[in-house]
């Protein structure tokens, strides 16, 4: 989206994005967004709501959103995600750092 914005294609980027079945969007909030970021992830929630069906995955409770975006922005996208929506919590440690430390799945360098 971000280079959609420099050529002014944003509409139809968006449009693209919203073709599919399912939007999946993982990690959000694992590395620091920007403004144009975060307008991007409200634009995109926007234009699927109701139309399409959207996963995200975070280590940030929804509620909490308005640390990785301005709050504005926070509140509507999270209020079109949780909307007819299903969430799901886990608790717990990584599964994938778990079994790296017990040594399963790790193949040594060579």
């Amino acid at each position: 989206i971000g280079k959609a914005k420099v050529d002014g294609s944003v509409a139809r980027t968006i449009a693209r994005i919203c073709g599919v079945d399912l939007i999946v969007v993982d990690d959000i909030g694992m590395l620091p967004a920007g403004q144009d970021a975060a307008e991007a992830f409200y634009r995109v929630i926007d234009a699927a709501y109701e139309r399409r069906s959207i996963a995200v995955t975070s280590n940030i409770h929804p509620s909490g959103f308005d640390t990785i975006m301005p709050k504005t922005l926070a509140t509507a996208t999270v209020d079109r995600l949780l909307h007819h929506a299903h969430l799901v919590l886990t608790k717990g440690d990584s599964h994938r750092l778990a079994e790296a430390l017990a040594g399963k799945g790790v193949t040594p360098l060579t």
